[in-house]
């Protein structure tokens, strides 16, 4: 796809009669970048850069339509297949272990996850991940958005990835997401204990036709699976867990504590309590939708001789 991409822009530049160098100042890069594009070697082009490109010479969308592909040719394959379809699904359930899920990733926080890792080659190769990062989160904005559902291990409002400010910043973005219809957002608490995906982050994908695959990353390694059976048993495992996490009120309440408490340690009410206050919160609801996404459900009523609680 690189090679596709730069024997485009040739294309193009020549057709418009433009040297690499005439290119370059017109895009703000050196003559040598628009040969390195050109010729596939080098760093791949910024989404910036090829958005700049298709302008200069007229592409009409051309470029930056290619650009997606020519970045997914860094990863695996297994990587490009799950991202293609993450792409398509109509409803995305993620557990994440350690740090917040791209899709709800502020710039600062994303730069600071994606600024460690053994493939990181240089600072042009970092921000055009956060780029192709944060291009991926407009889908939550479009008229297909996906319904996203999102389980936070406790381990991930506590890390101050990129220190205090970009920390406290992305909890309030995960506030702020929260109160969109088609996002919910729960957390996982310490006290739950042990459970299946321990060690690692899962991702379930309902695609448009019902089909559904499931994704499971570590800290190197990730892997695709769609086999429907598997595919069952990773479902059900992502209902426990959403089934073990705060209520989505509860649970934004635990972000907004862990915030406010400058990440010294917010209250973690106990199961007594939740059921309590979980209860109280489905009382009170009357039908609908609970902020945050959580979905309301009927009062139910007492059967004769019993006393409400």
């Amino acid at each position: 796809m690189a090679a596709l991409f730069g024997s485009r822009v040739r294309r193009l530049r020549t057709d418009a009669g433009l040297t690499q160098a005439e290119l370059g100042a017109a895009v703000h890069v050196v003559s040598t970048r628009i040969t390195q594009i050109e010729r596939a070697s080098g760093a791949r082009p910024t989404r910036e850069l090829a958005r700049a490109l298709d302008t200069a010479l007229g592409a009409d969308e051309l470029l930056v339509e290619l650009w997606p592909y020519v970045y997914r040719e860094a990863f695996p394959d297994w990587s490009r297949k799950f991202m293609a379809y993450s792409e398509r699904a109509v409803v995305i359930r993620q557990y994440a272990a350690h740090v917040v899920p791209g899709l709800l990733q502020t710039e600062d926080y994303a730069r600071a996850v994606l600024s460690v890792g053994r493939t990181l080659g240089s600072k042009e190769q970092l921000e055009e991940r956060v780029t192709a990062r944060l291009g991926r989160q407009e889908r939550l904005g479009a008229a297909d958005r996906p319904e996203l559902w999102v389980v936070l291990d406790e381990a991930v409002l506590r890390r101050p990835v990129g220190g205090p400010e970009v920390m406290r910043d992305q909890l309030e973005r995960l506030l702020d997401a929260a109160a969109e219809r088609q996002v919910t957002v729960q957390v996982l608490p310490f006290d739950q204990g042990e459970h299946d995906v321990m060690g690692g982050s899962l991702t379930v994908l309902t695609m448009p036709d019902d089909s559904e695959a499931a994704y499971t990353e570590g800290a190197h390694y990730g892997q695709l699976v769609e086999d429907p059976d598997e595919v069952r048993s990773f479902a059900l495992t992502y209902d426990r867990l959403r089934a073990a996490a705060l209520p989505p009120l509860m649970s934004l309440g635990m972000i907004r504590s862990v915030m406010e408490d400058n990440h010294r340690g917010a209250k973690v009410p106990s199961r007594s309590e939740r059921r309590r206050l979980a209860q109280e919160q489905l009382q009170q609801s009357g039908g609908g939708r609970l902020r945050g996404g959580g979905r309301r459900f009927p009062r139910r009523r007492p059967r004769p001789g019993q006393q409400e609680p």
